[in-house]
Protein backbone atom coordinates (compact mmCIF):
# COMPACT_ATOMS: atom_id res chain seq x y z
CA UNK A 1 0.00 0.00 0.00
CA UNK A 2 1.17 3.56 -0.60
CA UNK A 3 0.30 7.20 -1.25
CA UNK A 4 -0.47 8.70 -3.74
CA UNK A 5 3.16 10.25 -3.94
CA UNK A 6 4.62 7.06 -3.08
CA UNK A 7 2.57 5.37 -5.79
CA UNK A 8 3.73 7.84 -8.63
CA UNK A 9 6.96 7.45 -7.74
CA UNK A 10 6.84 3.78 -7.93
CA UNK A 11 5.30 3.39 -11.69
CA UNK A 12 6.80 3.98 -15.37
CA UNK A 13 4.60 6.92 -17.28
CA UNK A 14 4.34 7.23 -21.00
CA UNK A 15 6.53 9.50 -22.46
CA UNK A 16 5.91 13.04 -21.40
CA UNK A 17 3.58 10.97 -18.31
CA UNK A 18 -0.01 9.80 -18.84
CA UNK A 19 -0.85 13.63 -18.96
CA UNK A 20 0.83 16.37 -20.60
CA UNK A 21 1.61 19.69 -19.58
CA UNK A 22 0.97 21.11 -22.90
CA UNK A 23 -2.50 19.85 -22.67
CA UNK A 24 -3.16 22.41 -20.01
CA UNK A 25 -3.83 26.26 -20.60
CA UNK A 26 -0.83 28.38 -18.90
CA UNK A 27 -2.46 32.03 -17.47
CA UNK A 28 0.55 34.10 -16.18
CA UNK A 29 -1.07 36.17 -13.08
CA UNK A 30 1.03 39.72 -12.96
CA UNK A 31 1.09 41.62 -8.98
CA UNK A 32 4.54 43.57 -9.66
CA UNK A 33 6.53 41.48 -6.84
CA UNK A 34 9.85 40.17 -7.38
CA UNK A 35 10.36 37.48 -5.06
CA UNK A 36 13.94 36.48 -3.50
CA UNK A 37 16.15 33.23 -5.45
CA UNK A 38 15.33 30.43 -3.90
CA UNK A 39 19.14 30.71 -2.45
CA UNK A 40 18.06 32.79 0.12
CA UNK A 41 15.68 30.67 1.71
CA UNK A 42 16.62 29.15 4.57
CA UNK A 43 14.04 26.29 5.15
CA UNK A 44 13.07 23.07 3.19
CA UNK A 45 11.10 23.92 -0.09
CA UNK A 46 8.48 21.49 1.09
CA UNK A 47 8.57 23.13 4.28
CA UNK A 48 7.75 26.21 2.39
CA UNK A 49 5.64 25.42 0.28
CA UNK A 50 3.59 23.62 3.29
CA UNK A 51 3.73 27.16 5.09
CA UNK A 52 2.20 28.58 2.27
CA UNK A 53 -0.73 26.35 1.71
CA UNK A 54 -1.45 26.34 5.54
CA UNK A 55 -1.49 30.01 5.63
CA UNK A 56 -3.42 30.85 2.51
CA UNK A 57 -5.86 28.64 4.15
CA UNK A 58 -5.90 30.23 7.45
CA UNK A 59 -5.73 33.86 5.63
CA UNK A 60 -8.77 32.60 3.43
CA UNK A 61 -11.01 32.13 6.48
CA UNK A 62 -10.33 28.69 7.83
CA UNK A 63 -9.53 28.68 11.57
CA UNK A 64 -6.03 28.03 12.26
CA UNK A 65 -6.42 25.22 14.00
CA UNK A 66 -7.85 23.52 11.09
CA UNK A 67 -5.14 24.86 8.33
CA UNK A 68 -2.25 23.19 10.69
CA UNK A 69 -4.06 19.75 11.35
CA UNK A 70 -1.46 17.74 10.10
CA UNK A 71 1.31 19.53 12.00
CA UNK A 72 -0.54 18.85 15.19
CA UNK A 73 -1.29 15.15 14.31
CA UNK A 74 2.94 14.99 13.69
CA UNK A 75 3.52 16.96 17.10
CA UNK A 76 1.33 14.34 18.83
CA UNK A 77 3.31 11.30 17.65
CA UNK A 78 6.39 13.55 18.45
CA UNK A 79 4.92 14.25 21.89
CA UNK A 80 5.55 18.06 21.86
CA UNK A 81 1.58 19.22 21.29
CA UNK A 82 2.06 21.72 23.92
CA UNK A 83 4.76 22.98 22.03
CA UNK A 84 2.29 23.04 18.73
CA UNK A 85 -0.31 24.62 20.75
CA UNK A 86 1.78 27.54 21.78
CA UNK A 87 3.66 27.97 18.33
CA UNK A 88 -0.34 28.11 17.12
CA UNK A 89 -1.01 31.31 19.25
CA UNK A 90 1.50 33.04 18.20
CA UNK A 91 0.29 32.91 14.25
CA UNK A 92 -1.95 35.76 13.82
CA UNK A 93 -1.44 36.52 9.81
CA UNK A 94 0.75 37.80 7.89
CA UNK A 95 3.93 39.44 10.15
CA UNK A 96 7.20 38.52 10.54
CA UNK A 97 7.05 36.45 13.65
CA UNK A 98 3.59 34.63 12.87
CA UNK A 99 5.62 33.64 9.35
CA UNK A 100 8.40 32.51 11.63
CA UNK A 101 6.77 30.68 13.95
CA UNK A 102 4.03 28.95 10.73
CA UNK A 103 7.49 27.55 9.40
CA UNK A 104 8.60 26.05 13.19
CA UNK A 105 5.30 24.55 13.56
CA UNK A 106 5.17 23.00 9.92
CA UNK A 107 7.76 20.92 11.03
CA UNK A 108 5.92 18.50 13.22
CA UNK A 109 4.05 17.57 9.75
CA UNK A 110 6.87 14.71 8.85
CA UNK A 111 6.39 12.97 12.11
CA UNK A 112 3.02 12.36 10.48
CA UNK A 113 3.31 12.68 6.73
CA UNK A 114 7.01 10.25 6.52
CA UNK A 115 8.29 9.33 9.67
CA UNK A 116 11.39 7.70 7.92
CA UNK A 117 12.66 10.95 7.47
CA UNK A 118 12.23 12.03 11.06
CA UNK A 119 16.06 11.73 11.42
CA UNK A 120 16.77 14.05 8.25
CA UNK A 121 14.69 16.98 9.27
CA UNK A 122 15.63 19.89 11.77
CA UNK A 123 13.53 19.92 15.03
CA UNK A 124 11.07 22.89 15.20
CA UNK A 125 14.06 25.22 17.30
CA UNK A 126 16.65 24.58 15.44
CA UNK A 127 15.99 26.56 11.72
CA UNK A 128 17.28 29.15 11.15
CA UNK A 129 14.22 32.11 9.14
CA UNK A 130 15.96 34.18 6.85
CA UNK A 131 14.36 37.90 6.40
CA UNK A 132 14.21 36.30 2.77
CA UNK A 133 12.55 33.45 3.38
CA UNK A 134 9.87 35.49 5.60
CA UNK A 135 9.13 37.66 2.45
CA UNK A 136 8.74 35.15 -0.15
CA UNK A 137 6.14 33.15 2.05
CA UNK A 138 4.37 36.30 2.36
CA UNK A 139 4.35 37.38 -1.20
CA UNK A 140 3.40 33.71 -2.06
CA UNK A 141 0.68 33.62 0.51
CA UNK A 142 -0.87 36.93 -1.05
CA UNK A 143 -0.55 36.04 -4.25
CA UNK A 144 -2.67 32.66 -3.65
CA UNK A 145 -5.29 35.02 -1.83
CA UNK A 146 -5.50 36.88 -4.90
CA UNK A 147 -5.58 33.83 -6.98
CA UNK A 148 -8.81 32.44 -4.94
CA UNK A 149 -10.22 36.34 -5.54
CA UNK A 150 -10.12 35.08 -8.83
CA UNK A 151 -10.47 31.35 -9.47
CA UNK A 152 -12.54 31.11 -6.07
CA UNK A 153 -14.61 31.18 -3.61
CA UNK A 154 -13.03 27.51 -2.12
CA UNK A 155 -15.57 25.00 -1.01
CA UNK A 156 -13.20 22.72 0.10
CA UNK A 157 -9.56 22.61 1.41
CA UNK A 158 -8.23 19.79 2.62
CA UNK A 159 -9.93 17.22 1.01
CA UNK A 160 -9.54 13.06 1.00
CA UNK A 161 -11.43 10.44 -0.48
CA UNK A 162 -13.25 8.33 1.64
CA UNK A 163 -15.12 5.99 2.11
CA UNK A 164 -14.52 4.81 -1.11
CA UNK A 165 -12.07 6.78 -2.97
CA UNK A 166 -8.64 4.53 -1.39
CA UNK A 167 -7.83 1.21 -2.66
CA UNK A 168 -5.01 -1.74 -1.23
CA UNK A 169 -3.11 0.25 -3.63
CA UNK A 170 -3.25 3.21 -2.82
CA UNK A 171 -4.54 3.73 0.82
CA UNK A 172 -3.27 7.31 1.87
CA UNK A 173 -3.30 11.18 0.06
CA UNK A 174 -4.93 14.48 0.50
CA UNK A 175 -5.46 17.73 -1.72
CA UNK A 176 -5.65 21.27 -1.32
CA UNK A 177 -8.28 23.03 -2.76
CA UNK A 178 -11.57 22.22 -4.21
CA UNK A 179 -13.78 25.27 -6.12
CA UNK A 180 -17.16 24.94 -7.75
CA UNK A 181 -16.24 23.20 -10.38
CA UNK A 182 -11.88 22.63 -10.36
CA UNK A 183 -9.63 20.44 -8.44
CA UNK A 184 -6.30 22.68 -7.47
CA UNK A 185 -2.98 22.05 -6.24
CA UNK A 186 -0.30 23.94 -4.98
CA UNK A 187 3.11 23.67 -6.08
CA UNK A 188 5.70 26.25 -5.10
CA UNK A 189 8.73 24.70 -7.20
CA UNK A 190 10.51 27.71 -9.23
CA UNK A 191 10.32 24.95 -12.37
CA UNK A 192 7.20 24.11 -14.28
CA UNK A 193 4.96 20.99 -13.38
CA UNK A 194 6.55 18.20 -13.96
CA UNK A 195 4.59 14.82 -15.32
CA UNK A 196 4.25 13.50 -12.03
CA UNK A 197 2.07 16.80 -10.58
CA UNK A 198 -0.11 16.10 -13.69
CA UNK A 199 -0.77 12.77 -12.37
CA UNK A 200 -1.38 13.26 -9.09
CA UNK A 201 -4.12 15.81 -10.22
CA UNK A 202 -5.73 12.93 -12.04
CA UNK A 203 -5.62 10.19 -9.41
CA UNK A 204 -7.22 12.56 -6.96
CA UNK A 205 -9.62 13.70 -9.60
CA UNK A 206 -10.50 10.00 -10.33
CA UNK A 207 -10.29 9.10 -6.27
CA UNK A 208 -12.59 12.13 -5.63
CA UNK A 209 -15.09 10.48 -8.12
CA UNK A 210 -14.99 7.14 -6.63
CA UNK A 211 -15.02 8.52 -3.04
CA UNK A 212 -18.91 8.44 -2.82
CA UNK A 213 -18.60 12.37 -1.56
CA UNK A 214 -21.15 14.75 -3.16
CA UNK A 215 -18.55 17.39 -3.17
CA UNK A 216 -16.73 15.77 -5.86
CA UNK A 217 -19.81 15.49 -8.70
CA UNK A 218 -19.74 19.18 -10.15
CA UNK A 219 -15.77 19.06 -9.91
CA UNK A 220 -14.87 18.70 -14.12
CA UNK A 221 -11.79 20.59 -14.45
CA UNK A 222 -7.74 19.96 -12.37
CA UNK A 223 -5.64 22.30 -12.02
CA UNK A 224 -2.26 23.70 -10.51
CA UNK A 225 -1.52 26.93 -9.04
CA UNK A 226 2.36 27.97 -8.41
CA UNK A 227 2.81 31.03 -6.56
CA UNK A 228 6.29 30.97 -6.60
CA UNK A 229 6.02 31.78 -10.77
CA UNK A 230 2.40 32.60 -10.23
CA UNK A 231 1.30 30.63 -12.83
CA UNK A 232 -2.02 28.81 -13.48
CA UNK A 233 -2.41 25.80 -14.89
CA UNK A 234 -6.01 24.31 -15.68
CA UNK A 235 -7.18 21.47 -17.97
CA UNK A 236 -10.71 20.07 -18.38
CA UNK A 237 -11.37 16.56 -18.02
CA UNK A 238 -13.25 15.58 -20.88
CA UNK A 239 -10.00 16.27 -22.76
CA UNK A 240 -8.25 13.43 -21.29
CA UNK A 241 -8.89 10.39 -23.00
CA UNK A 242 -10.76 7.44 -22.08
CA UNK A 243 -7.91 5.35 -22.43
CA UNK A 244 -6.36 6.98 -19.92
CA UNK A 245 -8.69 7.21 -17.75
CA UNK A 246 -8.71 3.60 -17.93
CA UNK A 247 -5.39 2.45 -17.44
CA UNK A 248 -4.44 5.03 -14.65
CA UNK A 249 -7.72 3.75 -12.49
CA UNK A 250 -6.86 0.37 -12.88
CA UNK A 251 -3.25 0.26 -13.44
CA UNK A 252 -2.17 3.05 -11.56
CA UNK A 253 -5.13 3.20 -8.44
CA UNK A 254 -6.68 -0.21 -8.38
CA UNK A 255 -10.15 0.14 -8.91
CA UNK A 256 -11.32 -3.21 -10.59
CA UNK A 257 -14.14 -3.08 -13.73
CA UNK A 258 -16.51 -6.28 -13.73
CA UNK A 259 -17.66 -6.18 -16.91
CA UNK A 260 -18.94 -9.81 -17.28
CA UNK A 261 -22.26 -8.65 -17.51
CA UNK A 262 -22.07 -6.63 -20.56
CA UNK A 263 -24.63 -7.28 -23.35
CA UNK A 264 -23.73 -5.33 -26.18
CA UNK A 265 -27.61 -5.38 -27.71
CA UNK A 266 -28.63 -3.71 -24.24
CA UNK A 267 -26.77 -0.31 -24.48
CA UNK A 268 -29.02 2.30 -23.73
CA UNK A 269 -26.75 5.40 -23.40
CA UNK A 270 -23.74 6.87 -22.57
CA UNK A 271 -22.60 8.50 -19.57
CA UNK A 272 -20.38 12.03 -20.03
CA UNK A 273 -17.01 10.15 -19.51
CA UNK A 274 -18.11 7.99 -22.53
CA UNK A 275 -18.62 4.91 -20.81
CA UNK A 276 -21.63 2.28 -21.93
CA UNK A 277 -25.22 2.11 -19.94
CA UNK A 278 -26.40 -0.77 -20.11
CA UNK A 279 -29.50 -3.01 -19.40
CA UNK A 280 -27.92 -5.07 -16.67
CA UNK A 281 -25.94 -2.52 -15.01
CA UNK A 282 -29.71 -0.84 -14.54
CA UNK A 283 -31.49 -4.34 -14.04
CA UNK A 284 -28.98 -5.53 -11.49
CA UNK A 285 -28.97 -1.55 -9.55
CA UNK A 286 -25.39 -1.33 -10.02
CA UNK A 287 -26.48 2.68 -11.43
CA UNK A 288 -29.28 5.05 -10.69
CA UNK A 289 -30.61 5.49 -14.18
CA UNK A 290 -33.09 8.18 -12.93
CA UNK A 291 -30.00 10.12 -11.38
CA UNK A 292 -28.22 9.65 -14.87
CA UNK A 293 -30.81 11.07 -17.12
CA UNK A 294 -31.82 13.76 -14.44
CA UNK A 295 -27.69 14.76 -14.66
CA UNK A 296 -27.60 14.78 -11.17
CA UNK A 297 -24.94 12.62 -10.56
CA UNK A 298 -21.87 10.89 -13.03
CA UNK A 299 -22.50 7.66 -13.14
CA UNK A 300 -19.43 4.96 -12.65
CA UNK A 301 -18.93 1.40 -13.10
CA UNK A 302 -19.03 -0.67 -10.29
CA UNK A 303 -15.96 -0.88 -8.55
CA UNK A 304 -14.99 -4.01 -6.41
CA UNK A 305 -11.59 -4.03 -4.10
Amino acid sequence: MASVVARINEIKQPRCGYVKLSEFKKIILEDNKQLYDMKKETIHPTIVGTVVDYLTRFMNGTSKRIAFDISFLGARIANEYDVALNLLSKINGLDDESIKNACRLVTFDVYYRNPAAISRVRKWNEAYISKETVYNIRVMVNRGLNFFKEYGPVTKDGFSFEPNGYTDIVDAGDGDFLTKDTLWDFKVSKAEPTSKHTLQLLMYYLMGQHSGQNIYNSITKIGIFNPRLNVVYILDVKNISSEIIKTVEEDVIGYYYDDSGYDEDGIVGYDHWGNEITEYNISSGRIDIDAVYEDKVPWRPVVFY
